[in-house]
Formats: structure tokens, C-alpha cells, sequence
């Protein structure tokens, strides 16, 4: 799962050749209407501990440090798409407890809506437990709790929603009928779709052959390298590659392809051919929620109607900046500090 592990505004002139909408405070469209995104994803609380020494089996050790915080691909995708300034709803699952309590507060805090974040029966919220030692190494337990039981039931109660946004967008780490019934539910009110199908946290496979249509019946199909290489059953391993494993999935049905191929860019590939986007020069410390910085800006920026292509530089700029703190929505960048990467770096 791409969240857990890897992780100005202001009228420019001069030789400034960018297109994105949002740079230009006078801007129609943001002047008449905030974007609305429904983010569709998993909700997690994430405990870690520092400590000397990892213990082993039977073994106790004294930690010294510890936090509790907020975390999965749902969350930190609309927690993105709210600091890009978008009214941004949030469809999850969670548990009966004082965690999920806990992810509403900082939902809240972020003025994500949160009406279809479900309680879920006699199921635990979603726990990240990590171990981090003095040398920076680290052990992790994950248990799913009740991000494993979002159903396409939870997705047609939050059809009202879905239908009011301007864009949908759905990872992969929630259950595969949950998915499928998310892009249906979309599609059938005409609203944009992108979908993340990364690695999830049901170890389901990401292989051609076992996922639905419905994967390939989006507006913009976003994978990294990896996900790209298991989608194909084959490697993903230089921009050519990717090209031709791009096209591939536009013939079977995506509008755009984002491929991230990390130290080498981005590729949009669709059907008027494939452009390059390189990447920025940022210093990496930690690239924790890189993955969800992309995917929220990626939808804030699509939903307020840029071009495809301003769309994805506006997404790859927010996952530099993520790599550049350590932590996860700590990490996530503000819209004014993307819109000054972009400008510094045109």
C-alpha cells in the first residue's frame, strides 16, 4: 500500500510559460465555485514507537518516543484536495470506537466532510503499528479492521454525493466490489473518475486478468512503476516500457494513464499520444505519502478544469514537496507552496 509504505497563489509575469489555472488569482471558474471531490479510500490510525532496539519474540524494551496519528490512502488524499482548497467528502469505513472518533476530529480539522464515514459493527478502526529502532529501521503490523468491510452497499448511500462532485476519486486499498461500485456510481452521473489501484490492503493481485472492466472505465488511470508492472505481468522499467504498458491500458478502456516513474518523471499517455513530464528537483528526506499528495492535487487540480497536462505537473509537484518532510500528513504540501515549486521550477 503506496500511503503506508513509502511515504502562490499570485499573478507571475515574466517568461513564466504555465497554463494552470490556479496560478492566476483571477481564475472564472475558481471565483465562481470550490471543487467538490469525494475521496473513496481507507482510514487508518498510525501508532509508532522509537525505541533502542526492536524486540524479539518473548523480549520487552523501553521506547522513547511515541505518536498517534491520523493515516491511510483515504484520508491523506482528501486531506491533499482540502489543502488545494477543494470541498472535499470523504466515503469510509471505520470502527465502534474512540479511534474512529479520532479520524473524524481530523477530518474535521481539515473541514473534510465526513457524513459517510460508517461505523462498523463489532470491527476495530484500522491500525498501523510500527517499531522504529536507533539505526532508523522499523517492523510494522497492520490490522485492516473495518476498511475491510466497505461495501458497494456504503457506496450507494453516498450516491447523493458522488453525484454532486466534480470529481471522484477511488483507491485500490478498499475492497474490489467497493471499487467497482464506486465506478459505476460515478460514471452513471457523469462525473470524472481517477482511480489509484494500488497494492491493497486485502492482498488482492493487481494483475490484468483479475481485475474488472470497470478499473479501465475512468478518466485517468494513476499507477506508479510497480503497480504498472504487476498490471502488465511484466517490468516496468524504463520510460519506453512504460509507454508501451501505458498505451495498452488506454486500449483497454482509460481515458489518460499517469505512469510515475519516480526518479525519471511522469508519463500521460492517451489516445493523442504520450508526453514526458520530467521530474523536480526537490531534496528527498522521506517519501511517506508522496503517492497520496499526487493523487489529492492530481483531483483538486482536475476538478477546477485544467489541462491534462498542468493537471499532472500540479500533482507531481505536490508528491516532490511530500518527499522533501518527514512524516505523512505532516508531509502533504499547502496549494500556495506547490504553485511556487512550479513557478521556480517552469
Amino acid at each position: 500500500m503506496e500511503s503506508v509504505g513509502q511515504r502562490r497563489s499570485g499573478c507571475y509575469t515574466g517568461n513564466l510559460n504555465l497554463r494552470n489555472k490556479w496560478i492566476f488569482e483571477g481564475s472564472k471558474k475558481m471565483a465562481q465555485t470550490v471543487p467538490h471531490i469525494v475521496v473513496i479510500g481507507s482510514a487508518f490510525i498510525d501508532v509508532a514507537i522509537r525505541c533502542k532496539d526492536i524486540p524479539g519474540p518473548g523480549e520487552t524494551t523501553m521506547g522513547t518516543g511515541f505518536s498517534c496519528l491520523t493515516t491511510g490512502a483515504g484520508v491523506n488524499q482528501a486531506t491533499e484536495a482540502a489543502l488545494c482548497g477543494c470541498d472535499v467528502q470523504l466515503v469510509g469505513k471505520v470502527g465502534s470506537d474512540y479511534l474512529g472518533d479520532m479520524i473524524r476530529k481530523s477530518l474535521a480539522h481539515y473541514k473534510i466532510r465526513s457524513d459517510y464515514i460508517v461505523a462498523a459493527e463489532a470491527k476495530n478502526t484500522g491500525v498501523i503499528v510500527t517499531m522504529v529502532n536507533a539505526a532508523g529501521e522499523n517492523s510494522s503490523c497492520i490490522s485492516v479492521g473495518a476498511n475491510h468491510s466497505l461495501r458497494a452497499a456504503d457506496i450507494e448511500a453516498a450516491e447523493d454525493a458522488i453525484a454532486a462532485a466534480d470529481v471522484c476519486l477511488i483507491h485500490g486499498d478498499i475492497p474490489q466490489d467497493a471499487v467497482v461500485a464506486a465506478v459505476r456510481m460515478a460514471n452513471l452521473h457523469k462525473v470524472k473518475v481517477l482511480i489509484d489501484p494500488a497494492f491493497g490492503i486485502n492482498g488482492n493481485t493487481r494483475k490484468h486478468s483479475d481485475l474488472p472492466m470497470e478499473y479501465f472505465a475512468v478518466n485517468v488511470l494513476i499507477v506508479n512503476a510497480e503497480e504498472a508492472s504487476e498490471i502488465a505481468e511484466e517490468p516496468v522499467s524504463d520510460l519506453h516500457k512504460a509507454k508501451l504498458v501505458g498505451s495498452d491500458l488506454v486500449a483497454h478502456g482509460a481515458q489518460n494513464v499517469v505512469i510515475k516513474m519516480h526518479r525519471k518523471g511522469c508519463l500521460l499517455i492517451n489516445r493523442e499520444g504520450t508526453e514526458h513530464i520530467p521530474p523536480f528537483d526537490v531534496e528527498v528526506i522521506d517519501r511517506t505519502c508522496a503517492g497520496d499528495a499526487f493523487a489529492g492535487a492530481f483531483a483538486a487540480s482536475y476538478a477546477v478544469g485544467d489541462g491534462i497536462k498542468d493537471v499532472v505537473r500540479f500533482a507531481a509537484a505536490a508528491g516532490a514537496l511530500a518527499c522533501t518532510k518527514f512524516g505523512c500528513q505532516e508531509s502533504l504540501p499547502k496549494k500556495s507552496d506547490i504553485l511556487e515549486l512550479l513557478h521556480k521550477q517552469a
